[in-house]
């Protein structure tokens, strides 16, 4: 619906890749719809991944023995994280749904976007004990994980020899964006689409345009165990 606004970090470094059409076909779907969209492309940015004393611009608070955690939280009280991190909390704090597009690597999300998780969600600003899970700090927001993956939708299956695909999408979905009281809609994933024709190829960018158009009538899934492990 016009008005939405939304941020999709996007970790892949070549334009060309599927990874790159499906956060093309993203951003024309949804400003199609009249929403505003806003990309973080992660690579094309040189994000810095690692969390370091660099990510607070004054003295710290305890300069005898550096925390990360704490440092970055009080830090982010002052107003005195790096500019970098000023910039993506404040397009998170702007958007209404958060989309992540990135190739899993390893089971998970690449580094480079793990590390936009690490640094980009600190405690003050996404999550503050005990406001965490279902009264996390970016509550009212909603996240999707869109991505590709090497093996094929078998391989995933519950049988299968990866073991169940929602398995690895507890730590995203529930560890990450529902601990910091995001909402999570169904993930969107390409299974292998290295190992298929260029035809089906095209089929996976028309799907995820098709779904894009109704996007926002969508009910999140369950945030429990029950989702990843029953």
């Amino acid at each position: 619906p016009p008005g939405r606004k939304v941020l999709i970090v996007y970790a892949h470094q070549e334009p060309k890749s599927l990874n790159g059409s499906l956060k093309r076909v993203a951003v024309e779907e949804l400003s199609k719809q009249g929403c505003s969209v806003t990309v973080s492309d992660l690579y094309a940015m040189h994000f810095e991944p690692r969390a370091t004393r660099n990510d607070i611009v004054d003295c710290l608070h305890n300069s005898d023995e550096f925390n990360y955690g704490v440092e970055t939280w009080e830090a982010y009280k002052r107003g005195c994280l790096s500019n970098d991190l000023i910039e993506e909390q404040k397009k998170v704090q702007e958007a209404d749904l958060l989309i992540f597009q990135f190739p899993l690597y390893w089971f998970s999300m690449p580094a480079i976007m793990k590390g936009w998780m690490d640094r980009v969600l600190l405690q003050g600003f996404a999550h503050e004990f005990p406001n965490c899970y279902d009264s996390g700090l970016l509550k009212n927001k909603l996240a999707l994980f869109s991505f590709t993956t090497g093996g094929s939708k078998e391989m995933y299956a519950k049988g299968g020899i990866n073991g169940d695909i929602r398995c690895l999408l507890w730590p995203m979905q529930h560890g990450i964006m529902h601990f910091c009281g995001v909402k999570v809609l169904a993930p969107h994933i390409c299974f292998a689409p290295e190992y298929v024709s260029e035809e089906k190829r095209k089929e996976m960018l028309i799907a995820w345009a098709q779904r894009l158009k109704t996007l926002w009538k969508e009910e999140p899934i369950n945030c429990s165990p029950e989702w990843y492990f029953k």
